[in-house]
């Protein structure tokens, strides 16, 4: 049932004196895009009538093909607490379509939308917690970031260790006006780093919940100062930031993943579900981990999973099921980083999940020790495999993979290969400082 009429947006707008509106959009790397309209123009934004330039959208159409429309999603008509209270501003979250009226299949929540169909087809609704990690980092003279932090804290540390426990509190209280329930609050392991859980939604509003939550976090951090980032690895030699994604299937409004009479409590399509998400896991990787930073925290050593197993409770292994059960029964995957796209990430989750259902597919044991520890014969002799070591080699196992390409669609697939193909030479033909430090003296 939908929140919010035409009619209630109209009065809501009139009576709140909303003076500007946010018509925002993603691409295909996950970035926020939006068009800003003034109050004048609302109902013609209600009557899907602005129109964007898709050939200046990464990712999206050509020049000759250029027009695209915004559709306003209702339900996400939001003011925005972190700008003025005089001549206040609001917001939508739009889905981009075509002048034929159709949708545009290179859209990321049009992707979502369509395995959501899928699995709706199949009477399942899917839910997503995620658990977003971010730095606060100071800022320069002329208020570029830096890497540097005043913190001091370590793991729910509190101030006056805890440098970041203001805008923490300012986030939380921002997205709770946003209706947003929030779970938790706390300082992560690394200097600077902090996380805010909130709880889980059906797939797309947890996707749309993600960018607006980055967008809370970032400016209200610019506000007080500071320099908030989602990178996953900013500094060497300390934990990075991830995204660990909490996922369930509910079908007639019950849990699919809990079996009262099942091992563990769990049912066999959770089983299914976590072979499915291991099986196509070093596919994935590229769209959960889409940058060349990325694979700097996937490596042994600062809590980042790399390794193929799951768990009932090991935090080493890819996947873990925390201990929770009833309708609280969920599968979590540990890899995901808070630089992805929500809607391609949850996409290709899905639908790996729901071909594991689809082919009965049956997980390898539970690895129970720390496979951190382990060294490789002891890993072998488990069967444990490793998530790519570089953008490039995730890319390479994408491709070879249908399954990816059919999720996100030939559109939107081609348009991430070509872009993180892109990234990647960019990367590589780099000459880094630590290359200069190395090698300048010696050779």
């Amino acid at each position: 049932m939908s929140k919010y009429t035409r009619d209630d947006i109209m009065r809501i707008a009139r009576e709140e004196g909303v003076e500007f509106i946010r018509m925002q959009f993603t691409d295909i790397f996950g970035q926020t895009k939006n068009v800003a309209i003034t109050a004048s123009q609302l109902e013609k934004a209600l009557n899907n009538q602005i129109m964007i330039d898709g050939s200046s959208i990464g990712g999206f159409t050509r020049i000759h093909e250029s027009d695209q429309y915004l559709r306003p999603d209702l339900d996400t008509f939001a003011i925005l607490p972190w700008r003025p209270q005089q001549s206040k501003v609001a917001r939508f979250i739009c889905d981009v379509y075509n002048p034929d009226g159709t949708p545009f299949v290179g859209d990321p929540r049009q992707v979502l939308k369509h395995m959501l169909d899928k699995a709706a087809a199949l009477g399942y609704t899917f839910n997503v917690g995620p658990e977003c990690e971010f730095f606060l980092f100071d800022t320069d003279e002329t208020g570029r970031p830096t890497t540097q932090t005043g913190d001091e804290a370590g793991y729910f540390d509190l101030g006056p260790l805890d440098h970041g426990e203001s805008i923490r509190r300012d986030v939380c209280i921002a997205l709770e006006e946003l209706g947003f329930e929030i779970e938790a609050s706390h300082h992560e392991v690394a200097a600077g780093q902090h996380e805010i859980d909130f709880k889980y939604a059906d797939a797309l509003t947890a996707a749309d919940n993600i960018m607006t939550f980055k967008q809370a976090v970032k400016t209200i951090a610019q506000r007080n100062g500071l320099h908030a980032t989602f990178m996953p690895k900013p500094i060497f030699g300390m934990n990075g930031s991830g995204m660990h994604t909490n996922m369930s299937l509910f079908k007639d409004g019950k849990n699919v993943f809990f079996d009262e009479n099942g091992e563990r409590k769990l049912s066999k399509e959770a089983y299914s579900f976590i072979a499915g998400l291991l099986h196509h896991a070093k596919a994935m990787t590229a769209v959960t981990n889409p940058l060349v930073n990325s694979y700097k925290r996937l490596v042994p050593g600062y809590e980042a999973p790399v390794y193929l197993a799951w768990s009932a409770s090991n935090r080493s292994a890819l996947i873990r099921i925390p201990a929770a059960r009833g309708q609280s029964t969920r599968v979590e995957l540990r890899c995901p980083d808070p630089s992805c796209n929500p809607y391609l990430a949850f996409a290709v989750c899905l639908a790996a999940g729901l071909d594991g259902i689809e082919k009965g597919m049956v997980p390898p044991a539970e690895i129970t020790e720390d496979i951190f520890s382990m060294d490789q014969t002891t890993r072998d002799a488990h069967g444990i495999d490793n998530l790519p070591g570089t953008l490039l080699e995730a890319v390479h196992l994408m491709q070879q993979d249908p399954l990816i390409k059919e999720a996100l669609g030939d559109h939107a697939y081609d348009s991430f290969i070509t872009g993180k193909s892109a990234e990647w030479d960019e990367y590589r033909t780099q000459v880094t400082s630590w290359e200069i430090n190395k090698y300048m003296v010696m050779y």
